[in-house]
């Protein structure tokens, strides 16, 4: 395994990511976890009555839905409730449509895609978003790193979006990111990239093992 489980289990937990990142000082959108639909509405007034519902555990944009009517906002909340889920609220982000994905692999960033989605709030490519080259930023740089620092992550697809007023929050830490629009953007061969960070990892931590040694029987 590239990354270690613990990173994994971290990512693919929405809640415990968005602590990690806050914990670490990364700028996130402000989120309500709660269960049960009466303090999901309050939460959805304390967040300024439009926000993104999401699941704990998903990836590619599935099952992620915006909310800002009150009344579709009740009937979201109680249908989760009777499905035992808990209910992850945060503040709606109003972008302009693109987000930035920035690819990172043992504390160096690879490069950078732009995701942009017509009409859709998600800017998933997996949902019909297209990819566009980037630039990295020295701010998105540094985020980056250290978003895969606090999950642990080795190899990771760090999240970024910026509201119309600029402002850039850190949404996600993707530990098994998807490569192939990001490949054909940048023109990079992603897998040789990897492959040889691996390889190069293991013969550091084979070349630091001592050799055993067999000593011959004793008469």
């Amino acid at each position: 395994m590239l990354n270690p489980p613990k990173s994994v289990e971290c990512a693919v937990d929405k809640y415990l990511t968005t602590a990690k990142l806050e914990e670490a000082g990364l700028p996130v959108p402000a989120t309500v976890v709660c269960e049960n639909s009466d303090d999901a509405l309050a939460a959805f007034e304390q967040l300024g009555g439009d926000v993104v519902v999401k699941p704990i555990f998903g990836s590619e944009g599935r099952g992620i839905l915006r909310v800002s009517d009150p009344d579709l906002a009740l009937r979201t909340f109680r249908t989760l409730e009777r499905l035992d889920a808990v209910l992850y609220l945060q503040r709606f982000v109003d972008h302009p449509g693109c987000d930035i994905r920035v690819l990172v692999l043992d504390g160096r960033v690879l490069g950078g895609m732009r995701r942009v989605s017509d009409g859709d709030f998600r800017t998933n490519v997996s949902r019909e978003g297209r990819g566009e080259a980037h630039t990295v930023t020295d701010t998105e740089a540094e985020w980056a790193l250290r978003a895969a620092a606090a999950t642990g992550a080795r190899f990771a697809g760090i999240d970024i979006l910026y509201d119309r007023d600029g402002n850039g929050f850190v949404i996600e830490v993707n530990a098994v990111p998807g490569w192939r629009a990001f490949e054909k953007v940048t023109g990079m061969d992603v897998a040789r990239v990897v492959i040889e960070a691996v390889s190069t990892r293991s013969d550091r931590t084979h070349a630091v093992e001592s050799p055993i040694r067999i000593q011959p029987p004793t008469r």
